[in-house]
């Protein structure tokens, strides 16, 4: 029982070592590397724009309170 359970958990290692390697030299690695890239830059652009909006938010609150 041990001994196939390190049988199935080595050819998993393998298999998921190729993957990787088929996903960085494949058909299409390219393309993927460039979604991975704008993907990235998406997420960044909107963590900035929230904090951003955020701070604007709190500002033209703290500046409406001290109107009053």
């Amino acid at each position: 029982m041990e001994f196939t359970n390190k049988i199935k958990e080595e050819l998993e290692g393998k298999i998921t070592a190729l993957e990787d390697y088929i996903a960085e030299n494949g058909i299409g690695s390219k393309q993927l590397n460039k979604a991975k890239k704008v993907q990235r830059d998406g997420n960044l652009a909107l963590v900035v724009g929230s904090l951003i909006t955020i701070a604007g938010i709190a500002i033209w609150a703290k500046s409406r309170n001290s109107d009053d």
